[in-house]
């Protein structure tokens, strides 16, 4: 498919909301899929030091 300038990319044959919406999305969710795992491993870490700290403190 080729397009005669790149307002017609953009537009994508009238589709362009969608078609850009969707790669959006799929691009947000591969985002998420990647930093939720770390922020998670993070609090655990977190939790767990202060854990440690408050049994050695006792």
């Amino acid at each position: 498919m080729s397009f005669a300038s790149f307002g017609d990319f953009l537009a994508m044959g009238h589709h362009g909301l969608y078609v850009w919406s969707a790669y959006g999305i799929c691009l947000a969710v591969l985002i998420f899929n990647v930093v939720a795992p770390i922020a998670a491993r993070k609090r655990y870490l977190q939790q767990e030091a202060r854990r440690l700290r408050r049994e050695n403190g006792k």
